[in-house]
């Protein structure tokens, strides 16, 4: 649970508001309904969904789902998980009463353990759930290339090589923000790379 909030947290805080609630969907749900984890990942995935709405000016649909979130997260303790959930359902009461609100303040940052989770704070396999969640939003980015970015960068950690390039373009690519097309043909372009290095000795020696 806690590797998915700090992965979703991420995304979120990141500005991807929309693909941060896929990082705790497959969590929430087999749990059974009304439990407090339930509660607050149903309330976290409606507190994503709200902001979405907001900044997208659909005001009715940012104010049904800021009542609907903070019902939920109203039903857990403030610091639940060591979740910020109290500054999220104060924000999501003012979006409630004002969806407009959301033009004039940022969301809450997500925090988990007292830290605004950011890309550079999670560790290599989460920071791969990261960048999957935000490859597989929408249609810019191939998946694919995230997926041989990953092994390749799993292969860096595990030889204890001194360049990581797959590993520090993971990080960059989720955290990127506006430069992230940048960084996504980077890294696009080494993954080529390396995956013609290694069709050039396939066979080789069969």
């Amino acid at each position: 649970m806690e590797g998915a909030l700090r992965v979703g947290a991420a995304v979120f805080n990141g500005g991807d508001h929309h693909a941060a609630h896929d990082a705790w969907e497959d969590e929430w749900l087999p749990l059974d309904e009304g439990t407090a984890d339930e509660r607050l990942l149903h309330g976290l995935i409606q507190y994503t969904a709200a902001v979405y709405h907001a900044r997208t000016r659909n005001w009715s649909g940012a104010r049904g789902l800021a009542e609907s979130a903070s019902g939920y997260l109203g039903e857990v303790a403030s610091d639940y998980r060591e979740v910020n959930v109290g500054e999220v359902r104060a924000y999501l009461d003012r979006l409630a009463a004002d969806p407009e609100f959301a033009e004039r303040a940022s969301p809450v940052p997500l925090t988990v353990g007292g830290v605004a989770v950011r890309a550079e704070d999670l560790s290599f396999e989460e920071a791969v759930a990261a960048a999957r969640l935000l490859a597989e939003d929408g249609e810019r980015w191939d998946e694919s290339v995230v997926d041989d970015a990953a092994r390749y960068g799993r292969e860096e950690v595990e030889s204890g090589a001194s360049t990581t390039r797959f590993v520090a373009l993971l990080f960059e690519f989720v955290g990127g923000g506006e430069r992230r097309g940048l960084v996504y043909q980077r890294l696009r372009e080494h993954a080529e790379r390396r995956r013609g290095r290694e069709a050039d000795v396939s066979g080789l020696f069969e």
